[in-house]
């Protein structure tokens, strides 16, 4: 799967953390991720699996609620996590 959208994310980790994250190819940065190749914090921290995920129509809308969501309290991120991962997104979140 190869689906080229700009999107925010919340993966995760092994250690049971969150991370939030955004891109335009979700299933390469999960792979890359998991590669130990993502960002330096999940390095650590892998396996990790998507919990969650946002498509928005420009790379900016995509930051900024990256920007917010990183803002939010663990709480209210756990929140987030209650709704459902699109169903095309289903098999990257193992």
């Amino acid at each position: 799967m190869n689906i080229k959208e700009n999107c925010t994310y919340i993966l995760r980790c092994a250690d049971g953390t969150l991370y939030t994250g955004w891109t335009n190819s979700l299933a390469d940065r999960i792979a890359a991720h998991n590669a130990g190749k993502g960002a330096k914090y999940t390095k650590a921290r892998r396996p990790v699996r998507l919990v969650h995920v946002e498509v928005f129509p420009t790379k900016e809308e995509a930051m900024r609620r990256e920007a917010a969501i990183k803002r939010l309290t663990r709480a209210r991120k756990l929140l987030l996590l209650k709704e459902e991962v699109p169903s095309r997104y289903a098999n990257l979140t193992i």
